[in-house]
């Protein structure tokens, strides 16, 4: 995510120039074949502007859905964010004489683990997302390392050798890891460690965890609906194919203005019709590690500074940093 006050413009130029160059080149093929050929390559406007409404229309409802993913997203880790808090507070109040010091914290450092293996599992690429090599994120150094390392230098620093060892076995180790977190609540409510009501409230938290896994679960392995991202491409295509000929149209009968002018003019409008339906097109996608997602990783990294202090833990991580703009 991009948190600077506003793209350069050359930023946005540089991430969108290719519609820009083609467009230009596609107007200028035109407006040359018109002017060595002679032949009338121009149509009228009227019906190429009515196209152009349609289209405007649709990119207008794919980006409004696209933005609605993407904010969707973010109030899932806003809710993961605040109960996670409360989980570690939950767990830290209980009475020591009852539940030692190192259960408590083994507790803790279990759900940061869920929490860091949900974070990877959701930077998983999926055949629908654009899946941009690690490599070429050469603006997010610290994001880049941290993808080419992978989950288990981050999750290892919370569980114990046999605990993931025993991880190996199953796909979805987040799932597994609440899994864990409810049994060691039964043993301990079984050893009357946990009073009745503290049971059944941490039970409904590690509940709400499920549910926000699964929300973003749902985000994640279910795409825009490819019929809207598709069709929304194909009538862009359409519709800034016939630009160069609608202007053409328009210049050529002008006595001041000449009929060149058709190509930057075309080379505009079609970079401008293209750029939006992009930014729609990488906002749909929240969680496919790209400089647009959601910034979990900052979120995560937020997480884990809040529990290791209630831990009073020596070792606590530095802020994830903003890396040319981008925090991810």
């Amino acid at each position: 995510m991009y948190v600077k006050r506003n793209y350069s413009l050359w930023m946005t130029v540089r991430w969108s120039k290719k519609p820009l160059i083609n467009g230009l080149i596609y107007s200028a093929i035109i407006v040359f074949l018109y002017e060595v050929t002679g032949l009338p390559f121009s149509l009228p406007w009227q019906p190429i502007s009515v196209i152009g409404v349609a289209v405007s229309f649709f990119l207008g409802f794919k980006n409004n859905s696209s933005y609605d993913r993407a904010w969707e997203a973010r109030k899932i880790w806003g809710s993961i964010v605040n109960d996670c808090r409360t989980f570690a507070s939950a767990i830290l109040s209980l009475p020591d004489k009852s539940v030692p010091y190192s259960w408590k914290k083994q507790m803790i450092f279990r759900h940061l683990a869920w929490l860091v293996s949900l974070k990877h599992n959701l930077r998983k690429g999926k055949s629908w997302e654009h899946n941009l090599p690690v490599d070429k994120m050469v603006f997010t150094p610290e994001f880049r390392e941290e993808m080419a390392n992978g989950l288990e230098p981050e999750i290892r620093k919370y569980l114990d050798p046999e605990e993931w060892e025993s991880l190996q076995a199953y796909t979805n180790f987040p799932t597994q890891l609440l899994k864990k977190q409810s049994l060691e609540l039964d043993r301990i409510h079984q050893e009357n460690g946990l009073s009745e009501y503290k049971h059944v409230w941490l039970h409904q938290l590690i509940s709400r965890f499920y549910d926000t896994q699964g929300m973003s679960e749902r985000i994640k392995t279910f795409p825009f609906p490819r019929q809207y991202a598709s069709t929304g491409l194909w009538i862009t295509y359409i519709f800034c194919a016939l630009i160069p000929l609608g202007l053409l149209d328009i210049f050529e009968q002008s006595t001041e203005l000449h009929y060149w002018l058709t190509v930057p003019f075309s080379g505009i409008i079609i970079w401008i019709f293209f750029l939006v339906d992009r930014i729609g097109d990488y906002s749909e996608n929240p969680f496919e590690a790209g400089y647009n997602d959601v910034p979990i990783s900052s979120i995560t990294r937020v997480i884990e500074i809040d529990l290791l202090e209630m831990l009073d833990e020596k070792e606590i991580p530095q802020p994830y940093p903003v890396d040319n703009g981008f925090l991810m």
